[in-house]
């Protein structure tokens, strides 16, 4: 990680033995190499790490993380930081793209268009937090653009599952803090889709290096909160 080891030995030590060892090698707090690089990026995203999201990138690309899926991470945080936000992390994402011979534009994923993408919005919806969510969108405006822009545009594109889709948000609303009541709503989200309890502890205990033991442990409320309701 950078010059740390040159610079800040005693700290490198630490750090890396406790992120790259203790905590990937955790017995029973384990993901996936693909699962924990998706979420590790989501994850740097939502607490703004884009330093370490340029460090992240490429130890994702290599470990089955996809062009594709990485960019898609990217696009998807949009709705939940917004563009002025995510613009430094795309243009980050672009670059270390470009560094590795990957041609951009990759190729598109959308599966709605304008017309539909409310309905088809509202839909996707609806198969994450149940059956009223098809009529949630006429409570007011911001309901219409939350069905339409974050649901249509984004949550029924290819490259990432819902499952999937649904994990990075959960790590987007950890990692920024401030948004418990989301959280916890997208952590019911998750369970809904077969994203359990046991499942995102392991999401939070494999992101807690990058956003710190208060965020993580106030996750971790949020999950236990979602599975009791």
């Amino acid at each position: 990680m950078f010059d740390f080891w040159k610079n800040d030995p005693e700290f490198a030590e630490r750090f890396e033995h406790f992120a790259f060892e203790e905590v990937v090698n955790e017995p029973g707090q384990q993901l996936d190499a693909a699962t924990r690089h998706l979420a590790i990026l989501a994850t740097l995203l939502g607490c703004q790490g884009i330093d370490a999201f340029r460090e992240e990138l490429p130890a994702a690309l290599d470990s089955g993380v996809t062009p594709v899926m990485a960019k898609e991470v990217v696009y998807q945080a949009v709705d939940y930081l917004g563009i002025g936000r995510v613009m430094p992390f795309l243009k980050a994402a672009n670059e270390v793209l470009e560094a590795r011979g990957v041609t951009l534009p990759l190729e598109g994923q959308a599966t709605t268009t304008l017309e539909d993408r409310l309905e088809k919005g509202a839909q996707a919806q609806a198969d994450i937090f149940g059956p009223h969510m098809l009529e949630a969108w006429k409570q007011g405006t911001i309901n219409r653009w939350l069905a339409a822009n974050c649901f249509g545009d984004y949550y029924t594109r290819t490259g990432l599952d819902l499952k999937q889709r649904e994990m990075v948000t959960f790590c987007y609303l950890a990692a920024q803090g401030g948004c418990e009541p989301q959280l916890t709503a997208h952590a019911k989200g998750n369970m809904n889709l077969g994203n359990d309890r046991e499942f995102l502890t392991k999401v939070v205990s494999q992101c807690l290096p990058y956003i710190g033991y208060p965020r993580s442990l106030n996750a971790i409320a949020c999950i236990n909160k979602a599975a009791e309701g």
